[in-house]
C-alpha cells in the first residue's frame, strides 16, 4: 500500500497535467445534441417521414426566386440591346436573280425590331438552302441593325419530264422548280424516272455533234441503262447501252452522207455495233375505190 506522501505526489502531478491540457469547449449546436439528444433524434425522424413537403416548399421558393432573377436579367439584357440600337432594321440580299425575295424573307424567319444578337444565322442559312433556286448561302449579322444574305443560285440546265410532270433541273439533276419552265422552255428535255441525274452526261454527248443536237426534241431514258433520242420530225434513234457516243457519231456520218433522218424512217436502231437497222414508216392506207376527194369549199 502506497504511503501518504507517495499518493500526494501522484495527485500533484495529475493536477499539473490537468492545468497544461487545454479545455475543449463544444460549439453550441454540438452541445445541444448532447443535452437534447432525444429531442434531436425525434426531430430527425419527423423530417424523414413528413419533411419532404417542407423541403419542396423551400425548393419551390428558390425556383421562383431564380426565375424572378432570370426574368429581371433578361429584361435588362433586352433593354440594353434596344437602347444600343441592336435590333433588326434592314435585310440585304446579294446574288439573287431568280429567287423570289419573299421566299428568302420567309426562310430568314426574322421581323423588324427583333434582337440582332439573338438571330440564329446558321439556322437561317440552312433554311435558305432548302429553296430550289439556291445552291449555297451565307448569312451574317452586320452591326448595328442589319442582316446580310449572300446566295449562289443554281444554273438551269435541262427540263425533266417524269410521270407527266415537268421540272427545271441543274446539271447535277437537282430540281430547281416544278412550277413550269417559263423562259427556259427551250432547254433540252430528258424523260424518265432516273433521267435527271444522267442529264448532264447525255446532253454533253449529244452536243458533240451540233448538227444533230439542234434537231433533238428529247432524250428518253430506257430501262435505267440507255437512251432513245427523239428528233423534231418524229424519228427515233435507239442508242446502245455501251458505246453510245460512238453510235451517235456514226449516225451523224450516215445522215451527212445519206440524209437518213429526212427519209421515210420511223426508227434508226444503232444498238448493234456492226449494222444499222431501219424501221420505215407505215404506208398510208389506200383510199377505197370510187371515193372522190371532197372539193374545197368556196369562200363566201
Amino acid at each position: 500500500m502506497p504511503s501518504l506522501k507517495t499518493r500526494d505526489m501522484a495527485l500533484g502531478r495529475l493536477a499539473k497535467a490537468a492545468k497544461r491540457t487545454p479545455h475543449f469547449t463544444a460549439p453550441r449546436w454540438l452541445r445541444a445534441v448532447g443535452r437534447h439528444k432525444r429531442l434531436v433524434l425525434a426531430s430527425a425522424a419527423a423530417l424523414a417521414i413528413g419533411g419532404g413537403g417542407v423541403w419542396a416548399w423551400h425548393a419551390g421558393k428558390v425556383a421562383d426566386a431564380q426565375a424572378f432573377l432570370a426574368a429581371k436579367s433578361r429584361a435588362a439584357v433586352v433593354g440594353a440591346q434596344v437602347l444600343s440600337g441592336l435590333v433588326v432594321n434592314e435585310v440585304t440580299v446579294e446574288g439573287r436573280t431568280e429567287t423570289a425575295g419573299p421566299e428568302i424573307l420567309k426562310a430568314l424567319a426574322v421581323n423588324r425590331g427583333d434582337l440582332l444578337l439573338e438571330f440564329d444565322a446558321d439556322a437561317a442559312r440552312a433554311r435558305i438552302e432548302q429553296i430550289g433556286w439556291i445552291r449555297s448561302a451565307m448569312v451574317s449579322r452586320r452591326l448595328p441593325d442589319r442582316i446580310h444574305v449572300e446566295v449562289t443560285e443554281r444554273i438551269p440546265f435541262a427540263l425533266w419530264q417524269n410521270g407527266g410532270r415537268l421540272a427545271l433541273i441543274d446539271r447535277e439533276g437537282d430540281v430547281i422548280t416544278d412550277r413550269g419552265p417559263g423562259q427556259f422552255s427551250s432547254l433540252p428535255m430528258v424523260v424518265g424516272a432516273d433521267a435527271a441525274p444522267h442529264a448532264g452526261a447525255v446532253i454533253d454527248m449529244l452536243a458533240l455533234v451540233p448538227a444533230l443536237h439542234a434537231r433533238v426534241r428529247a432524250a428518253v431514258r430506257v430501262g435505267a441503262r440507255r437512251w432513245d433520242i427523239h428528233f423534231d420530225n418524229g424519228v427515233v434513234a435507239k442508242l446502245p447501252e455501251e458505246g453510245a457516243a460512238a453510235a451517235w457519231s456514226r449516225l451523224a456520218e450516215l445522215d451527212a452522207s445519206y440524209r437518213i433522218l429526212d427519209r421515210a424512217v420511223q426508227i434508226v436502231d444503232l444498238r448493234l455495233g456492226d449494222r444499222l437497222v431501219l424501221r420505215l414508216e407505215a404506208p398510208s392506207p389506200p383510199k377505197p375505190p370510187g371515193v372522190k376527194p371532197k372539193a374545197p369549199a368556196r369562200p363566201a
